[in-house]
């Protein structure tokens, strides 16, 4: 006759061989990094994944982060799970990490210097053992607190979609829909030691006062179903948000910096336009943190302001509308020294810019009116390849006079900046040419010309 507990036993790992077959989490043969603490959340998560791993052929690895911060405790912890390894037969990776040292030097609270301290610890450890997955102890009852947690700081549905089961980054949540007591239950019930983290009992952390204090209180006092309903709505923030943004989905040409068209992005609806913002500053800067509603209202409303120029700073992002773009890029972008260059230029030859574009030069004894080119009999020596200056002019092509290259920027609406690494050819303080814009008129190539020089980039 089968007992009560083992039922409540195979209730709770059938619960999480729901989540993992729903969430497509593994597949035959993966090789699995177990995240464990040695707290309650992780070493049930280890013992569940054991005994599940033969349905899917899973390798397990149990990893270990010390942080370093709790002293012997912490020790104590990293001895305790490498024994809990060792007693089933599976491998460690046991590592140290100086995260009070890292939070001064990046002056971060201290729960994300942590979590960025695991993550790379976990990158690490994925690319030595080649993981496919990484599993992690978060359970329905952190959902449930990170949810209200958000809610309280003001968080839109992205921070409400919370703790995703499954993460681009390969990290998956088998016990998403477990509550912390149904685990300790099950641990306690099959004789099964965990660790005890002093600093999860402090109230000096926010979370901590949520878990203690404040989510007890609203379900004594408001609503028994409190935690299921919050999690709840984190599962219907993940669904809209991954509705949302396949319709703002774009792939980002250029690493370190995102371009929006104003036009389009006030013709969408406002919510796509909103999570466009998102996908750019996410791309811009590598994260969203610090990134606020107003941010990205301010953004909406550079986009819809009359034609013109405007900037904004945000934590971490230097907002910048010239014309009908906005570009997003971290802060420091537009300084002197990634701006002024001076390249000699040889004929042929071929030259790599700042923005990463190539200028190439061939000589040629065919006069072509759709390529850009030079006499070669009018250059002389001292070519070179630099940036625009204020005040530079000359007269192109088709002008009758010379013109500032400012005014021909203007005309052909050239955001402010991509003018500042824009390539001038010239001989001493005499334009040839410049992009876009084409050769001078007396150093041009003509039908009778004999030797041309013909000018391409690749951008």
């Amino acid at each position: 006759m089968v007992s009560h507990d083992s039922n409540r036993i195979g209730v709770v790992l059938e619960r999480i061989l729901k989540t993992i077959t729903r969430y497509n989490m593994f597949k035959p043969g993966d090789r699995v990094g177990v995240a464990v603490s040695g707290g309650a959340d992780s070493v049930f998560l280890l013992h569940a994944l054991f005994e599940l791993a033969p349905r899917w052929d899973l390798k397990l690895c149990v990893l270990h982060l010390d942080h370093g911060l709790r002293g012997e405790e912490s020790g104590g912890d990293a001895r305790f799970v490498r024994e809990l390894a060792a007693s089933l037969g599976l491998p460690a990776r046991v590592a140290e990490s100086d995260v009070a040292r890292l939070k001064q030097e990046t002056g971060d609270n201290l729960e994300q210097t942590a979590r960025r301290a695991r993550n790379a610890f976990f990158e690490e450890i994925r690319a030595a053992e080649n993981l496919r997955r990484i599993a992690t102890g978060h359970t329905r009852s952190d959902q449930a607190e990170t949810v209200l947690f958000r809610f309280l700081r003001g968080a839109g549905t992205a921070g409400l979609a919370a703790i995703r089961p499954v993460t681009h980054a390969g990290l998956v949540r088998p016990l998403i829909d477990v509550e912390r007591a149904d685990i300790e239950q099950f641990l306690r019930e099959r004789g099964i030691a965990w660790r005890e983290d002093s600093s999860n009992a402090s109230r000096e952390f926010a979370r901590n006062r949520i878990r203690h204090e404040l989510l007890p209180q609203l379900i004594r006092d408001w609503n028994p179903a409190l935690v299921e309903n919050l999690a709840h709505t984190a599962q219907w923030a993940q669904d809209e948000e991954a509705h949302w943004e396949a319709q703002a989905s774009r792939p980002w040409p250029t690493e370190g910096k995102a371009l929006l068209r104003c036009s389009e992005l006030c013709a969408l609806p406002r919510a796509v336009a909103r999570r466009l913002i998102r996908r750019a500053v996410e791309h811009a800067k590598g994260d969203l943190r610090g990134l606020s509603f107003q941010h990205v209202e301010r953004i909406l409303e550079m986009a819809a302001a009359p034609d013109g120029h405007d900037r904004m700073q945000a934590p971490g992002l230097d907002v910048y509308r010239s014309f009908d773009w906005i570009r997003l890029a971290p802060p420091g972008l537009d300084t002197l020294a990634n701006r002024n260059f001076r390249i000699p230029v040889s004929v042929p030859g071929r030259f790599c810019l700042p923005d990463h574009s190539t200028i190439g030069f061939e000589l040629s004894s065919v006069y072509d009116s759709s390529v850009d080119g030079l006499d070669r009999e009018r250059l002389s020596a001292g070519l070179e390849l630099r940036n625009w200056r204020p005040g530079d002019r000359y007269r192109p092509i088709g002008r009758a006079a010379e013109e500032r290259v400012k005014l021909l920027f203007q005309e052909a609406r050239i955001p402010l900046w991509e003018r500042r690494n824009w390539p001038i050819l010239s001989i001493e303080d005499h334009i040839v040419w410049a992009r876009r814009f084409g050769p001078a008129w007396n150093y041009a190539a003509t039908s009778a010309s004999h030797a041309i020089v013909r000018i391409w980039e690749k951008y």
